[in-house]
C-alpha cells in the first residue's frame, strides 16, 4: 500500500513539475431564456420559469477553471461552474402539478433552478500553424441539478445528480496580438442534449495575465420518465486568466 501511494505521489509530482498551470476565473451577466419543465414527465403540468415567473434578484455567474498544459500539445482542465437562478410570481396563473404536489393558482409562488457543473476535460492539439489552432478532446461532467417550487403551504424539489460524457472542441485564430476562438463541450442524442459554447477574443494585458471577453451559450436538458426539462441561458462573459 505504501509503495503504491509513493508511486502515485512521484507520478503526480513529476506531472506537476512539467505542467504549465493557468487559472481562469469567469463572470459577467446572464440572460435566462426558455426553461420548460414537466415533473414527472407523465402526469406533471407543463410550465415555464421564463413565461410563468419573473426572475428574482440579480444573478452573478461564476466559473473557475484550472488548466494544466503538458508535453506541449496536451491539456487537462478542472472546472467548477455553479449556477442558480431564482424566480417568483405574486399570483400563480394556474394550478401546477409538480413532483407529486399541487401548487394552486393565485398564490404567491417562488421557484429556483440550480445547475452546478463539475468537469474534467482532456484536450489535445491536432493542428497548428502561425495563425490557426485546432484541438479535440472529451469531457467527463457531473451535473448537480435541482428544480424547486415553494409557496406558503407546500414546497417540492426535484434533484438530479448524474454523469454526462461530452465531446470537447477548440478552434482559434491569431491576428496581431488578439486571439479569436471558439470552445465547446457538447453532445446530442438519445433522451437529452448538452451544449456549453463560448466564442470570444483574448489578449494579454500583463506578461502573465490574459483578459477574455465573449458570449457563452448554455443549453440542454432531458426528456426521461422522471423529468422533462430543457433550458437556455446566455451569458455576456469576461474572464481573467493567470499563467503561473
Amino acid at each position: 500500500m505504501k509503495s503504491t501511494l509513493l508511486f502515485v505521489f512521484i507520478l503526480f509530482a513529476s506531472f506537476y513539475a512539467q505542467a504549465q498551470i493557468t487559472l481562469d476565473i469567469e463572470s459577467g451577466l446572464i440572460f435566462p431564456g426558455y426553461n420548460d419543465i414537466r415533473v414527472p414527465n407523465q402526469g406533471g403540468t407543463d410550465f415555464s420559469f421564463q413565461d410563468d415567473f419573473d426572475t428574482e434578484g440579480f444573478v452573478l455567474p461564476f466559473r473557475a477553471r484550472l488548466e494544466f498544459t503538458f508535453l506541449e500539445k496536451n491539456k487537462i482542465y478542472l472546472l467548477y461552474a455553479p449556477l442558480r437562478v431564482n424566480y417568483q410570481t405574486d399570483a400563480l396563473a394556474r394550478n401546477i402539478a409538480f413532483d407529486g404536489d399541487n401548487f394552486v393558482r393565485d398564490l404567491p409562488t417562488n421557484g429556483s433552478y440550480r445547475f452546478n457543473s463539475y468537469r474534467l476535460t482532456y484536450r489535445r492539439d491536432i493542428f497548428e500553424n502561425e495563425r490557426w489552432l485546432l484541438a479535440l478532446g472529451f469531457t467527463a461532467k457531473i451535473r448537480d441539478a435541482q428544480i424547486r417550487l415553494e409557496n406558503e403551504f407546500t414546497s417540492e424539489q426535484n434533484d438530479d445528480v448524474g454523469f454526462v460524457p461530452l465531446l470537447h472542441l477548440y478552434a482559434a485564430y491569431s491576428w496581431s496580438e488578439t486571439l479569436f476562438f471558439l470552445e465547446a463541450d457538447a453532445l446530442a442524442g438519445g433522451p437529452g442534449r448538452a451544449f456549453d459554447v463560448f466564442t470570444g477574443a483574448s489578449r494579454y494585458i500583463f506578461p502573465k495575465a490574459e483578459l477574455r471577453a465573449g458570449y457563452r451559450l448554455l443549453e440542454g436538458g432531458a426528456d426521461v420518465d422522471q423529468v422533462f426539462n430543457f433550458t437556455l441561458i446566455q451569458f455576456a462573459s469576461v474572464a481573467l486568466r493567470y499563467h503561473f
